[in-house]
């Protein structure tokens, strides 16, 4: 079953009209939220991530938008989809209403929420082998820092990551600075230092960023930057990982002909596991 403005559909009938703003620019935002047991990981910063994206692309955020509407929306979806025992997750999606072109005639909106299962707790255990992606770039600015449905530049590394063999590759700013990975913001460990790029560089304000920069400032063995990331300090660094809320933390095995350890990210995945799932 799927979601649609409210009326719970099988996803045979879960249409949407063929000119959503969506799909014709890329005028939409989304949410991909984790769920154990019938409730939503980290539900209050989904939320308010959701309502500021919105603000942000000046769609108008309907009266019944309130976090126990939502949250009850969730909850209900996973019950009627056998997924409230376990770990499952949610895609909630916004699109504005139709009408214009470029510029839209009304900034109402329509939404649809999906479910679908996962396995397990979060894991560390592939071989993950990455690359610099440079054929185009992720703009600096504040609308790169939201989860729109424009994700071209993604969708475009991912495929080149398939079609080269790679399981991870960095994009990059039009300063040619890191901004993330295809699905996750990046994280460098040198000696004791970590290093994450700045929300304006770029990279999406991610929640599991955030959890992991909370973490290591109560950790005493390390610190934590904010600081543009340079290609360069890929190969110098001890570790790199990358991190989002569905997968958890991912580290980086081999970068060009440097190889990196798993120390700081096989820590970390054992606080969120037992903090999360436990």
């Amino acid at each position: 079953m799927v979601n649609i403005d409210g009326e719970l559909k099988s996803s045979n009938y879960a249409t949407i009209a063929y000119d959503n703003r969506g799909t014709f620019y890329g005028d939409g935002i989304f949410e991909t939220i984790r769920c154990f047991n019938g409730k939503p990981l980290l539900y209050e910063a989904h939320y308010f991530r959701l309502m500021s994206g919105m603000r942000i692309l000046r769609m108008d955020i309907p009266d019944t938008f309130t976090p126990e509407f939502i949250e009850e929306s969730i909850i209900d979806l996973l019950n009627q989809n056998n997924l409230s025992l376990g770990h499952a997750r949610i895609r909630f999606t916004v699109w504005r209403k139709s009408g214009g072109f470029y510029a839209p005639i009304e900034n109402g909106v329509h939404y649809s929420i999906q479910s679908s299962q996962l396995e397990g707790n979060y894991q560390n255990n592939t071989t993950r082998i990455a690359e610099l992606f440079k054929d185009h770039y992720v703009l600096s600015g504040l609308l790169s820092t939201i989860k729109s449905t424009n994700k071209i530049v993604n969708v475009l590394a991912g495929r080149y990551a398939l079609d080269n063999d790679y399981q991870e590759l960095f994009l990059v700013n039009e300063k040619k600075m890191i901004t993330e990975g295809i699905s996750g913001n990046v994280f460098v460990r040198t000696g004791n230092v970590v290093k994450t790029p700045p929300i304006l560089d770029g990279c999406l304000n991610g929640l599991m960023r955030e959890q992991v920069i909370q973490q290591l400032k109560r950790m005493l063995n390390y610190e934590i930057v904010e600081e543009t990331l340079s290609p360069f300090e890929l190969q110098r660094a001890d570790e790199i990982f990358t991190t989002n809320v569905i997968k958890g933390i991912q580290s980086i095995d081999k970068y060009r002909k440097k190889e990196f350890n798993k120390d700081l990210a096989t820590e970390l995945l054992e606080i969120f596991n037992d903090k999360f799932f436990n």
